[in-house]
């Protein structure tokens, strides 16, 4: 058989999973009725992150304001996010495909990739395979899913997302010209709005005419690397494997899109704190520490920018990343034109043990990692990871009645 990938999706996720819940404690299903996952309408991180399909026939659409989504549907039923819920549905279904599948790996919390290469002689019908996993998932958990089969991670996802919910679909290399081919070229993976647009232009409107196209024209329309891979997935290949475990975090970035707007370096410093607490908390947990500190700001125009700075000594203390951070902002941010989000990125990391003083960083000596720092955040992290991460709060942040926590709404924090 060769190579065999199943591509495993959660149909509309964030909301099956927050109807899964309340059809348990007896209310209506959310899926039956225009419904969505959302923020606040007055809030600008209001907007819609998942969405039912009778939601769909207001042409209401995920990433949009749901103050616009009321407009389309008046009716329309709001739930608010719970990350908490969506990661336990997430270890519930990818815990049913590990006691099927040889290798799994994680794509996202809603996907994953599922490897039964060379399993013939165990699974002799592979399609009958996707059923039974799928019907397990839905029996079991109370949601659905979509399985996509092919002989390659992209074949397998690009299946997965056919018709929906709750199928199994295969895209094979021999079914390319007739299921693939025909699709608008902006629904081969990784196409974005942009790059579809140029292929347009140029007379490229499906996948099949992207695949049968000549790599040095697709260069001077989208570029050298890009038209290789397009090329390449256009015709189906994709040799990426499946990996078991994720690979190891590059950087760690925190940023946050800010309720209010921010206007004074005094509450833009304590955001700046209350994110530098949080991105070096998840980086400590990992054992590592950052040669780069980076600062992001964006203004209510959208433009947004940024300011490094490399050192010479890696950081992991709360109190080294804050210091470092509020001088790039600094520097950054002169105009004191009114900010909608602040961002910290930590990047060139290090797992070796290292100590020290960074000299002349910004024309005065600081010093990195002090033992007093590194014992403090020890001692944080401790309590927080018994008692949840809201029972300790630094002080400098709730300082002079500020309300940070009004301010530094919907964190957005990851690893990458």
């Amino acid at each position: 058989m060769g190579r065999l990938i199943f591509h495993v999706d959660v149909n509309s996720a964030f909301l099956s999973w927050e109807a899964t819940r309340q059809v348990k404690q007896g209310l209506p299903d959310l899926r039956l009725v225009p419904s969505c996952i959302g923020g606040r309408p007055e809030s600008r991180r209001g907007v819609v992150l998942a969405k039912s399909i009778p939601a769909k026939k207001y042409n209401i659409r995920t990433g949009e304001p749901i103050s616009m989504a009321l407009r389309k549907c008046p009716s329309l039923v709001i739930a608010p996010p719970d990350f908490k819920l969506y990661s336990q549905c997430s270890k519930a279904f990818k815990d049913i495909c590990r006691a099927y599948a040889p290798v799994v790996e994680e794509f996202s919390i809603d996907e994953c990739f599922l490897d039964f290469s060379h399993t013939e002689h165990i699974y002799p019908d592979p399609i009958a395979l996707a059923y039974e996993i799928k019907d397990k998932i839905r029996d079991e958990l109370g949601f659905t899913v979509n399985v996509g089969i092919g002989e390659n991670k992209l074949c397998a996802k690009m299946a997965s997302d056919f018709e929906k919910p709750d199928k199994v679909h295969t895209l094979f290399m021999k079914e390319l010209s007739d299921k693939m081919w025909p699709l608008p070229v902006r629904d081969l993976l990784f196409i974005g709005g942009s790059t579809a647009k140029k292929l347009n232009d140029a007379g490229i409107r499906t996948i099949g005419e992207l695949a049968k196209s000549d790599i040095s024209f697709l260069q001077r329309i989208i570029g050298n690397k890009m038209s290789v891979q397009a090329h390449n997935y256009a015709n189906g290949i994709d040799p990426s494997p499946v990996k078991a475990e994720p690979e190891e975090a590059k950087g760690y970035s925190n940023s946050v899109t800010l309720e209010d707007d921010v206007r004074d370096i005094e509450s833009a410093n304590s955001i700046l704190l209350a994110l530098s607490d949080s991105v070096t908390r998840h980086m400590r947990r990992d054992g590592a520490k950052a040669f780069n500190v980076s600062v992001t700001i964006r203004y209510l125009d959208f433009k947004t920018r940024s300011h490094q700075k490399q050192l010479s000594s890696p950081v992991e203390t709360t109190n080294a990343v804050y210091e470092i951070a509020k001088q790039l902002l600094s520097e950054l941010w002169k105009d004191r034109r009114p900010l909608r989000l602040m961002g910290i990125s930590l990047t060139n990391l290090t797992k070796e043990n290292s100590t020290g003083i960074q000299m002349s960083l910004f024309g005065e000596d600081l010093k990195i990692d002090s033992e007093r720092d590194q014992k403090l955040d020890k001692a944080i992290d401790a309590i927080r990871g018994r008692f949840g991460s809201e029972s300790v709060k630094r002080a400098t942040v709730m300082k002079d009645g500020l309300n940070v926590a009004k301010k530094f709404k919907g964190e957005e924090d990851s690893s990458k």
